[in-house]
Parts: structure tokens; sequence; C-alpha cells
């Protein structure tokens, strides 16, 4: 025991040391390379001038918000090998990060069940889908490069650098080297290969109408015609008609509230993320050294609550949609 605790003393020294030396370095290049005056685009940044054609999808350019999800698929599905090899030859007990993949997944379940009963097995493919898809798309903006490795574009001349007409946003000014007598008087803008993909309202969006079109699917698969009636209720307008044309109401106000749905999904996450990139950028400006390591522990936690608010909200609501309003199907 004596020399495990002194082993584990002597390692937390090291560590220290390493700390404080990073620090250090830290500070220094902060001297050598001061830190440029980030400028925030709201719409994703193009990776390629001319637009890419696909079959059916037709033209369209490559952002780096679109790459970035790209990676996103291609790590969960890395995940997904890892576990599975993990639990080959019998092993029931996958260590490491196939490890806690599967607790994750298993937590998800046992709270699907318990939501959504004999639904669950529906349901949890969707649920499980989209959070691991937004915590690995969140947690990209903790990795080093993302949102600070690009292409430098000239996008003006002047004092502060506007961008040209023919530019296309960008995220970082920098300007010019001052012996650079051609380039002096040119700034230029920084365009991230990989951006965070939660901080582009195309990819919230498209998250939220996912969710929303196959909460109204498992709904009519689970109540078929009857699931309708949830909005159109006409059933008391004129056996009861004062109290039919309060239910006719509410049956309107669901219709306003399941497309509501999906501005506060696609906003929601959205903003979070937005305003988290929005603050590293800004702490990485200001104090360069060791004070944005606490904002990143910070952002480490608001993106995985962000990603199982967005999948708890998306089960829940599938698990409503299951559920009729009529009193002679109530178990």
């Amino acid at each position: 025991m004596e020399e495990k605790e002194k082993t584990s003393r002597w390692r937390w020294g090291v560590h220290r040391w390493f700390v404080l030396l990073f620090i250090v370095l830290g500070f220094f290049a902060a001297q050598s390379y001061p830190p440029v005056q980030p400028h925030i685009a709201l719409p994703a940044e193009r990776l390629t001038h001319n637009p890419v054609t696909l079959p059916i999808i037709g033209d369209f350019y490559l952002t780096n918000t679109i790459l970035a999800t790209l990676i996103a698929d291609v790590l969960i599905i890395l995940l997904a090998f890892a576990y599975r090899r993990s639990t080959r030859g019998g092993n029931l007990i996958p260590r490491g990060i196939s490890g806690a993949v599967e607790g994750l997944l298993e937590g998800l379940y046992n709270l699907t069940e318990s939501t959504a009963g004999k639904w669950a097995k529906t349901i949890f493919p969707y649920f499980a889908t989209i959070t691991l898809l937004v915590l690995v798309v969140n947690w990209m903006e903790l990795i080093p490069g993302v949102d600070s490795i690009g292409l430098l574009e000239p996008v003006g001349e002047g004092e502060h650098g506007f961008p040209i007409e023919d530019a296309f946003g960008f995220n970082t000014i920098v300007n010019a080297p001052e012996g650079d007598a051609e380039h002096h008087e040119k700034q230029y803008l920084l365009s991230p290969f990989v951006r965070v993909a939660s901080t582009d309202l195309n990819f919230t969006i498209s998250l939220a109408l996912i969710a929303v079109v196959m909460t109204q699917v498992i709904g009519v698969r689970a109540l078929k015609g009857g699931y309708f009636r949830k909005f159109i209720n006409t059933k008391t307008l004129f056996k009861v008609p004062m109290f039919g044309v309060i239910d006719f109401g509410v049956g309107l106000l669901e219709l306003v509230s399941e497309i509501s749905k999906v501005l506060s999904f696609s906003f929601r996450l959205f903003g979070n993320i937005f305003a988290g990139s929005v603050l590293l950028f800004v702490i990485g400006t200001l104090v360069p050294v060791a004070a944005q390591s606490g904002f990143l522990l910070l952002e480490f936690g608001v993106g995985m609550i962000q990603a199982i608010v967005f999948g708890m909200l998306t089960m829940t609501f599938m698990a409503q949609a299951t559920i009729s309003h009529d009193d002679e199907h109530h178990d």
C-alpha cells in the first residue's frame, strides 16, 4: 500500500509539472503569436467556390458544417464497430469507450421503456440515434483544430476589413504581416475546414423536422385514423356545442403546438451551442492562456445536457403520440 501511495503522489507531482509547463509554453506562444480578433459569422462557411452536383439532391455547396456532420457520422459508425469487436468471443463486459457507450444506451433504453411501454422498441432507435449524433457533434468543438484550422482568403482593405462582394462567410480576421508591402493594407478571413454542425441552423432544423415528422408517423401507427382527432376534434361539436367549440379550438392549438416544436427544437440547440462557441472565441482572444480550459469543461457539460434534452424531448413527444385522448382508450 505504501508503494502504491508513493507512486500515486509521484505521478500527481509529474502531472502537475506538465500542467505548469503547458501554461508557460502557452504564455510564450500567445506573446509570439497573438490571438486574432474573431469575426462571428452566422451562416456556415463554404469549402468550395463551385457547387457540387449530386443525383436527386441537385446542386449544393459543400460547407464546413456538412463536413463536420459527415465526420460525426463516421465516428458513430466506428463506435459501433468498436463495440461489436469488444463483445466478440462471448465477452459480455465491454471495456473502455465501448463500455461507456453501452452504459449510455442501456440508460436510454430503460428510460424509454418506463415512458413508452410497449412502444419502446419502436421509439428507442430514434431516441438513441439523435442523442448520440447531437452529443458527438456538440463535443467536436472541444477538439483542437475545429473552428481554428482552415484557409485564409483576402476579404478587403482598410481599417475594418469588410468583406468584398465575391467573398463568402469566414470566421476570423487576420492582418497581413507588416513587412509585406504588397499585402500590408489587406486583411484576411479564416474559413475553418470543420465547424460545429450545431452552430448551423440547417442542421438543427433538419433534425427537428425529422423528430417532429416521425412523431406523427408513430402516432398514426399507434392510433391509426384516430390520431388526427387530436387536431380536428368534432366529436362533441354538435352534441354539446359549447364544449364542442372549446374542444375544436384546443385541437387547433395542438396543431399549432406541433408546428412550433420545430422552432423550439432547432433554436434551443442552435442557441446554446452557438453561444458556447462564441464564448470560447472571446475567452480565447481576451485570456489566451489557461482560462479557456475552464470554459471547455463548461461546454463539455452543456453539449452533453443539450444532446440528452433534445433526445428526451423527442422520445417524450413520440410516447405521447401513442396515447389516445379518448377516455375509452386509456389504460
